[in-house]
């Protein structure tokens, strides 16, 4: 299939990692799914910087992340982009809203995620996160669709997923010491709650963790979404 016959992605950065690893990923995961050498549909980013989603959720303005991801959208649509991800999971607590105020459509993460674990028969996930991400209801939303059960880590061991994910993973920092840390929590969810899969809810988590350091299978939502943004360029998911 050539690349002028797909579908023109558009990514809405939040975090510098996180996009990068989604545009890495949906340019070097294409091949596999679509059986040609070096083809990948084309691909638009733009990103207002971090500090000014921060400051809306760190306020609790929703209202406001949504019209900051929506005028990312009209920016890419402006671009020629067919349709919308963004791999940060935190802002999709606004994804109803950004969508209503976008020209383009959005896939929307959590449900590509519930689909995949859905697809692998998980009966019950841990979802990691932010701590937004893991106190409010992204993930159960979607999940629940599906049939799927979830459960997060305890107060004390979310803040310390939180803490590692704000203040080294959206540096690109990755200690040993975190990884233990991150391991132990997925250790004490399978043991205590009966979890038999992991989503790695936050996009830098798959920077710390995967399926060689996990005690339980990885639902890593990044390249989920980019597998998912690769078969919607292709007419695959139709």
């Amino acid at each position: 299939m050539a690349w002028e016959r797909l579908k023109h992605v558009g990514i809405v950065a939040v975090s510098a990692p996180g996009a990068a690893l989604c545009y890495q990923t949906i340019c070097t995961v294409a091949e596999e799914i679509l059986g040609k050498k070096y083809v990948h549909p084309e691909v638009s980013m733009h990103g207002y910087p971090f500090s000014m989603y921060m400051e809306l959720i760190d306020a609790g303005d929703w209202e406001g992340v949504a019209e900051l991801m929506a005028s990312s959208a009209r920016k890419l649509a402006s671009l020629g982009a067919d349709f919308i991800v963004c791999p940060d999971n935190t802002v999709h607590i606004a994804f109803d809203i950004a969508v209503e105020k976008s020209p383009i459509p959005w896939l929307h993460i959590a449900e590509e995620v519930a689909r995949e674990a859905k697809r692998r028969g998980f009966k019950k996930l841990l979802v990691l996160g932010t701590r937004y991400l893991m106190e409010l209801n992204v993930y159960p939303s979607r999940l629940g669709k599906y049939g799927i059960e979830w459960a997060i880590p305890d107060k004390e061991a979310r803040e310390i997923v939180n803490e590692i994910i704000f203040n080294e993973l959206v540096y690109g920092i990755v200690r040993p010491e975190s990884r233990r840390k991150l391991v132990k929590i997925i250790e004490e969810a399978v043991e205590k709650k009966g979890c038999d899969a992991v989503v790695l809810g936050c996009t830098e988590l798959p920077l710390i963790l995967n399926n060689q350091v996990s005690p339980i299978p990885t639902l890593d939502s990044t390249r989920i979404l980019a597998e998912a943004a690769i078969r919607e360029a292709a007419g695959l998911n139709e």
